[in-house]
């Protein structure tokens, strides 16, 4: 009998929210991350301000430092709210470290190299490689907030995965830097108020 395409190893796969016909290896990206059961972890907004939590102040100076981690990313705009993380992300494609490869020359690759006697590059190396640049930014920033509330005895979890949106073209730009920098005074109109 055959194993239906969204199960693997007897468990449901979650399909890739990601756009097929985009490598997401260079583009502006809207990003959307939020935290686990959409739970106040960076804060409160009181009086149209946001009040931001140890962790939240965390989570905007690494959004405010990307760039010096990541020479080609940059977040031009962004917002921490008190379940989310909304921002701008630029992957420059002419800056990332090496070219991504797809999933037939990873599989070459390594096995050409197990062929040759030189280090041999293990298949957790290779699938790294794999990822996005945007999802690489995006799994970095997530990671050094999480272990920075793990270090400081927070209580903090991310919600899996995160959203985003191509930002095409320069119309579209000024919409999402329009929503980010006024997300906060619409609070209680956000689809993730609770």
């Amino acid at each position: 009998m055959p194993m239906p395409d969204n199960l693997f190893h007897d468990h449901y796969r979650i399909p890739s929210a990601r756009a097929v016909w985009h490598n997401y290896n260079g583009g502006v990206y809207f990003v959307t991350i939020c935290t686990q059961g959409r739970k106040h972890f960076f804060g409160e907004i009181a009086d149209g301000k946001m009040q931001l939590s140890a962790v939240g102040q965390f989570a905007e100076e690494q959004l405010q430092n990307v760039a010096k981690h990541y020479a080609y990313a940059q977040i031009p705009s962004w917002v921490v709210m008190p379940n989310h993380v909304h921002a701008i992300v630029v992957i420059d494609g002419w800056k990332t470290p090496y070219e991504k490869r797809n999933v037939e020359r990873a599989v070459e690759t390594f096995h050409e190299t197990s062929l040759q006697h030189t280090p041999q590059k293990s298949p957790i190396e290779y699938a790294t490689q794999m990822q996005s640049w945007l999802s690489v930014v995006v799994r970095q920033f997530k990671q050094s907030v999480t272990r920075f509330a793990t270090q400081n005895h927070i209580p903090f979890a991310w919600q899996t995965r995160f959203h985003d949106r191509i930002i095409r073209n320069h119309d579209e730009m000024n919409l999402v830097a329009e929503y980010v920098e006024n997300n906060v005074a619409r609070w209680e109109s956000d689809k993730f108020y609770t």
